[in-house]
């Protein structure tokens, strides 16, 4: 590691650590119920989206009629976009002439599932399969609604730990309406003009083809990037508006850039554990989840910068200098951009799967197996380390109940956070979420690992892009597989992009378990809202576990990544641990 790339990571962190209380303090306000200095603007707006879509802003909800709302607001999202995409043939907007037959029944099947979870995974390239109009009315809309939907669910979970003795939990329609309107609306507006005055693109104009100076025919893609791409980060969602994502210098084109779309992937995630502090009426509270996320996210940032910047052993032996100097970088640049430099590469990986964003400035696959491998476990986590935007949060709040309830059996008490009793459906939905999750990733990992289909069938995307037999062999080909469903039921989207995944049976299985990742983590923990809410408060004694100092972080951060070892060790040791292995043999370049 060198000084400066270690300076950057720094600022970087400090950065995020100043904005995280005001950002906290105004969320906490916007969903209370304030008064905010927006209010006079965007008043009027929130007033007329419950006039329209017939809100009653006072009406309360029972988790059971929350879920269904979560549920039915889903499969509304889904269908949308999945009709939009089928149809971009006869929409408007379309200078490129895309039809149905870039978006097959399969691939626009998963491509709408993926957004309308938060996990924006992509199956496809952006810029060679959808129109413009495809682009903004479906693919935008639901960065700003799938991530609304998951701050509305977070914010419900506070409510359960807040309310004493209610079988109410909030409003989802007005909660996810106040998510749009006073956070992601504002702070991507500001975020697009910002990557607009740097260089990201936005316009309607057809594709220019141009000749290059080696005298090769390019074609020049244009389209609405820098309204998508702040969406994007913000709302953790991730999804590139061309196919190299944030690689590609009409998303990302200058240092500036590259820190802001970086810094908004954690921001609204490290807000949120603010707000918690303030609404359950203890900061210390909040300030403790801030503390557990933010030493496994510097763990994994200086373990993943460390080896990807010691590069690979095999090549120093060949006498390739695998130090960083005044003229080269040294290390392990492969996939990555000489602009961004490993430290900002190695960031960027760690803050977006420590969050379920997704996007890419480096290629993870490029990476050497144990620095893939800290991304791949972040995923693994569950995405709790700041998480996406709501969906960290209450991934989070599983953990901590599961880390009192661990404690409890240690002391024989009966567990407690925050004044409400863990008792035994606490506890089952919690595991429910867990096991749900980790059986789906690892099942189809498995099945991938080794069904053999039939040379050009249809499961193997006979009519499609790809043939799905361009995949690595080995540990590598294995730890492709494992990184894509990982993916899909963490809902973060990012890959190892060495796997042909655009084949009917990686576009339906990964389909299912963004699915599975989703509402099966959700549908748990709003029960647990539910039941908390109605509990009474417990006084604390002498044998209550502090749940605001160090002791408790100690054991939130245990339990995270024991829970993430135990059960994907036996995986991760066939992909990138026995890779590492090899590597250090030299029988890996």
């Amino acid at each position: 590691m060198t000084q400066f790339g270690i300076l950057q990571i720094a600022f970087y962190f400090l950065v995020l650590l100043a904005l995280t209380k005001p950002l906290g303090i105004f969320i906490a306000r916007v969903f209370q119920g304030e008064k905010t200095f927006l209010h006079p603007v965007l008043r009027p707006l929130e007033r007329l989206a419950y006039r329209v879509g017939g809100v009653k802003e006072n009406a309360e909800q029972h988790w059971t009629q929350y879920t269904a709302c979560v549920l039915a607001f889903g499969l509304v999202c889904f269908l949308f976009t999945y009709l939009i995409q089928r149809l971009q043939g006869n929409l408007p907007l379309n200078p490129q002439g895309f039809g149905a037959a870039q978006a097959t029944p399969d691939l626009s099947f998963n491509t709408a599932v993926s957004f309308m979870t938060n996990t924006n995974w992509q199956a496809y390239g952006g810029e060679v399969t959808l129109s413009y109009f495809v682009q903004m009315a479906a693919l935008t809309v639901q960065n700003f609604a799938s991530a609304a939907a998951g701050i509305a669910v977070a914010i419900a979970l506070m409510r359960g730990f807040t309310r004493v003795q209610t079988n109410s939990i909030g409003n989802f329609w007005v909660d996810t309406v106040r998510a749009v309107i006073y956070l992601l609306l504002p702070l991507a507006l500001a975020g697009a003009l910002f990557l607009g005055a740097q260089g990201v693109i936005q316009n309607f104009s057809p594709y220019q083809q141009v000749t290059t100076l080696e005298g090769a025919v390019q074609l020049i893609p244009g389209g609405p990037a820098a309204s998508q791409i702040a969406i994007k980060q913000l709302g953790s969602n991730g999804g590139g508006f061309f196919n190299t994502n944030s690689t590609h210098p009409f998303e990302n084109p200058t240092s500036a850039s590259n820190f802001l779309e970086a810094l908004y992937i954690l921001l609204i995630p490290a807000g949120l554990l603010y707000t918690f502090g303030i609404m359950i009426g203890d900061r210390r509270q909040g300030l403790a989840l801030f503390a557990a996320v933010s030493l496994m996210f510097l763990i994994g940032v200086f373990i993943c910068y460390g080896v990807e910047q010691s590069g690979n052993p095999t090549l120093s032996k060949l006498g390739i200098t695998a130090q960083a100097t005044d003229s080269q970088s040294g290390g392990n640049m492969e996939g990555k951009e000489v602009r961004n430099g490993i430290a900002n590469s190695a960031l960027w990986a760690v803050a977006t799967t420590a969050a379920s964003n997704g996007s890419v400035n480096s290629m993870h696959d490029s990476y050497t197996p144990l620095g893939g491998l800290v991304p791949l476990f972040n995923i693994q986590t569950g995405g709790v380390i700041f998480g996406g935007v709501g969906a960290g949060f209450y991934g989070l709040l599983l953990f901590a109940i599961l880390a009192v309830f661990i404690a409890g059996l240690m002391v024989g008490r009966t567990p407690e956070y925050l004044g409400k009793k863990i008792e035994g459906k606490e506890v089952k939905m919690a595991m429910l979420a867990l096991v749900a999750c980790s059986a789906v990733l690892l099942v189809f990992t498995g099945i991938s690992s080794v069904i053999q289909f039939p040379e050009a069938s249809y499961w193997n995307g006979a009519y499609g892009p790809a043939t799905g037999n361009l995949n690595n062999a080995g540990p590598h080909g294995f730890a492709e597989i494992l990184y894509a469903y990982s993916s899909g039921a963490g809902n973060n989207g990012s890959a190892f992009a060495g796997i042909s995944a655009n084949t009917p049976w990686y576009n339906l299985t990964i389909g299912l378990a963004m699915l599975v990742g989703r509402f099966l983590f959700i549908i748990p923990m709003l029960a647990v809202a539910g039941s908390l809410a109605a509990k009474k408060r417990v006084p604390v004694t002498s044998g209550t576990l502090p749940t605001h100092g160090a002791l408790f972080v100690g054991v939130l951060v245990g339990t995270v990544l024991f829970v993430g070892a135990l059960t994907y060790f036996p995986a991760l040791a066939l992909g990138p641990i026995v890779e590492h292995f090899l590597m250090v043999q030299g029988r890996l370049l």
